[in-house]
Order: structure tokens, then sequence, then C-alpha cells
């Protein structure tokens, strides 16, 4: 009974949001409180949210104080000369603006941490995709699949947890598998270059004017009054140049994270181009080398586990906020700038420990896991590396990595050991699922994606499952292929 309530909330949780029928924070707390209520553990509801936010307040507090540290060094220019080389490499060209996210977000997942990768790259590429309209699902599924592939490094979390559910070495888990996840890597590229080419084909082949290729770093990202020449021309039109890559209408592009149409690429209501005007009064390039110097030394203090990250995101936005603005009125503009994704990310946050406080706490989870554990044929045993690649996939989208490394995994390694499957190679398998893991509705990260981005999570979902999901296989393919898994 309790399998098949928590696989029906499931769906109807994903059917709701992706027919947008109810908003995500809606369906987050009132589907799962239904469903607590229908499997007669209403009375334990409140148990449950609390246990749930506890769990994810840490969380919580991470985001809330990154996206303020990072909001900063926007406004301060840090990235400015990042937007200013991925110009100068895309060029206007839909094609390389893609391929630059996917590398972009590649590059920056690095330091192990999806928000982070989220807001940089975002950050970024965001104007890029406003000035030429080119569809935004497209940058937050690239940048959201390629974090998922690079989110199995190590320091990442899952093949952390891997290694602590099953007693190994998290190096012998990693490194046997790093041509597979470079194979998966390779594909999210070809992928990128592809949804270029389509891009490209939608809304034609864009040229920057040569008159004013000297200006090209800092038009394409102002904020704009709607005077003066447009610097980029339409060469030619592709057919399809009302279209969106799946042939649907646009929906990414043109709409605000309300659904409601965009008052222009340039206009006020764009803080994307606002947030990068070269002349914007928030600069501080005289303290450019201290923030960036900050930043590195977060990020590696992040990787080094020194203090627990919310910790560290607390210490460093109150540093940035009181070196770059002393006045106490200019922090408060700041903070008032960025309050807006704050509560957005944080009230979705919370409204998921809702949902997965209630998944946990009325048993769904354990008796999903113990159902598509049961149903294995007996056959199958001698194969559990692959068995356990394949339910990699769905599991860890509809739960959280705890749930599937700590509640899954042990059961998955005990059943291949009973016919010769090494735990090595359980382990390994179990790391095929996280390209599309970054895309789940459990994952505080997408929220800070999707948020910043200004796309809607059911759009985001609709868009990007297909493609995350076909790159795991990739990496499943590739692993088998080269004798890991």
């Amino acid at each position: 009974m309790l399998t098949v309530l928590g696989f029906a909330m499931i769906a109807t949780f994903l059917v709701l949001i992706m027919m947008k029928k109810m908003s995500p924070i809606a369906a987050l707390v009132l589907i799962p409180a239904l469903f607590c209520v229908a499997v007669g553990q209403g009375a334990q509801l409140g148990d449950y949210v609390i246990e749930g936010v506890g769990k994810l307040a840490p969380t919580a507090a991470m985001l809330m104080f990154a996206i303020v540290y990072f909001g900063v060094m926007i406004d301060v220019g840090l990235f400015d000369p990042i937007v200013r080389g991925i110009l100068r490499f895309c060029k206007a060209d839909p094609v390389r603006i893609v391929v630059g996210t996917a590398v972009l977000a590649a590059i920056v997942s690095l330091d192990g941490d999806g928000s982070t990768t989220f807001m940089i790259t975002v950050s970024a590429m965001y104007p890029l995709y406003k000035r030429l309209g080119m569809s935004l699902v497209v940058m937050t599924g690239v940048a959201a699949t390629a974090n998922g592939v690079m989110n199995t490094l190590p320091w990442g979390g899952p093949t952390a947890r891997a290694a602590t559910a099953l007693e190994l070495d998290a190096a012998d888990i990693f490194v046997p598998m790093i041509p597979a996840l470079g194979m998966g890597l390779l594909f999210v590229f070809v992928l990128a270059y592809v949804l270029g080419r389509r891009e490209r084909k939608r809304i034609g082949y864009l040229t920057l004017d040569e008159a004013l290729v000297p200006e090209t770093d800092t038009v394409l990202v102002a904020t704009g009054g709607g005077t003066g020449p447009d610097p980029i021309k339409r060469a030619t039109g592709g057919p399809g140049a009302d279209r969106d890559v799946d042939g649907d209408a646009e929906r990414g592009a043109g709409r605000g994270a309300d659904g409601d149409a965009e008052r222009g690429a340039d206009g006020d209501a764009d803080g994307g181009f606002q947030g990068l005007d070269p002349h914007r009064a928030t600069l501080r390039l005289r303290l450019y080398w201290f923030n960036a110097g900050l930043t590195v030394a977060l990020l590696a203090a992040m990787i080094l586990e020194l203090m627990p990250i919310p910790v560290l995101f607390l210490l460093g936005a109150a540093l940035a906020l009181t070196v770059n603005y002393p006045n106490m009125a200019e922090q408060k503009a700041r903070i008032a700038a960025h309050a807006d994704n704050v509560l957005n990310v944080s009230g979705m946050v919370f409204a998921a420990a809702v949902f997965t406080g209630v998944l946990t706490g009325t048993g769904m989870v354990k008796h999903m896991a113990d159902w598509l554990v049961g149903a294995i044929p007996e056959g199958m045993g001698p194969h559990m590396g692959l068995v356990t690649g394949v339910l990699s996939i769905p599991l860890t989208y509809f739960m959280s990595n705890d749930g599937f490394y700590f509640g899954v995994v042990p059961v998955l390694a005990e059943a291949g050991a009973a016919h010769g499957v090494s735990p090595l190679e359980i382990a390994r398998a179990s790391l095929v699922g996280q390209a599309l893991h970054m895309s789940s509705p459990l994952v505080p990260a997408v929220y800070v994606l999707v948020g910043m981005a200004k796309v809607e999570f059911g759009d985001h979902t609709r868009f990007t499952v297909k493609w995350a999901a076909l790159t795991s296989l990739v990496v499943l393919a590739a692993g088998i292929l080269f004798g890991i898994i």
C-alpha cells in the first residue's frame, strides 16, 4: 500500500507541476500533506515536516547566504571578465553559446557545489540568451546535465556517500569511472552542439556588426534604453524561427518565473542585463583582486572542508558586504536587491522538506526501494552492476542521494555479493544516474538555476529529463564497454 501511494504521490506532483496546475512550492507542500493523511498518519504530519526541515535547514542557510555572496560578487564586477571572455568566444553564434554554457558549467563544477555552479553560469550566460532570443530552457538543461556528470567528483557528494555506505575508498570508486564519466561529459558537449544548431536554425544565423565589434563586450550585456543601433543583425532566418528546439511554441526564452511575458530584453524588468551593466554604480573595480582572492579562498575552504559550507558562505557574505559597501545604507540596498532570489529559493527548500519528510517518515521511500529490489529477477543476480546502473537513473531522481546511497545501494550490494559481484562495481554503477539527479525536484540547487534563469520548473523538467536520462545511459553503456561495470 505504501509503495503504491509513494509512487502515486511522486507522479501526482510531477504531473501537476509539468502541466502548470500548481506552483512547485504549493505542490511540494500540499501533495505530501494530502498523501500523509491518506495513509492514516496525518497526526504525525507535523513531526515529519519538522524532521525534514531540520535536515534541510543547513542547505537552506547555505543557499541563502551563497545567493547574497555571489549576488554581491556579480554586483561588484567579479564575473564581468568571464562574460567578456565568453562573448569573445561565442561571437553571438547560438552554437558557441550553448557549447560555452556546457563548458563553463563543467569547469565551475570542479568546486563540487551545484548552487555555486549555477549562480556563476547563469550570471555569465543569461544576458547572451536574452539578447539573442534563445531558449532559456536550453541553458538550464545543458548546465544541469553538465553539472550532474561532474557531481560525481569525490568531493561532490555521491561518490563519498557510496564509499561510506559500502565502506570503500572513494578513489577506488571514482578513478576507474573516469573514462565512462568522460564519455558522459563528451556526450553533453555533443548535445550542446546539436541543441545550439537547432537554436541557430530557429532564430537564424546571427553576426555582430563589424563596426561595433570593439563595443560588443559591453553592448551585449549592458542595460539598454532602447535607443541607438542594435549590434546584432539577423543574417538568415530559419523556417521555424518562432518555435523552440522541441518544435513547441517558445516557452522559455520570453517568459518570467511567474509565466508572464518579460517586458523586453533591455527593459527595466530584466534584472539580468541590469546586473551586468558595465556602468552600474555597484561596481568596485579597485577591489577586484580582493574579491577574486576572497572567492578563491572560499571555494578552497569548501573543497578542503575547513568549515561547514553554510558557515563559510555566512562569513563570506558578511565580509564581502562590509568591505565592498562600508555604508550601511548600501549594504541594506544590496541585500534587498537579492531578497527575491533568497526568498524564492529558501522557500522552495523548506517546501521540499515537507515532501522529503513525508516520504521518509511514512516509510514510503523504504517500501518503494524494497519493492524495486524485490522485483529484480533471480536470473539478473550476476548482472547486478547493470541493474544498479539502470535503477540509479529513476531512483536518484525520485529520492535524495542520502536515501539512495544509504538505503538502497547496500541492499543492491548485498544481492550482488551473493552472485559474486564486487561492491566496487555496485558503487561505480550507482553513480550513473547523477546526470538526471541534478534536475530532481528534491535537489535544492536546481531551484537556484531555474530561479536565476527565470524559467518555470515544469518547463525545465519537461525539456531536461529526456536529455539527462540519455546522458546517464551513455555513462552506463561506456562503463559496460570499458569493463568498469
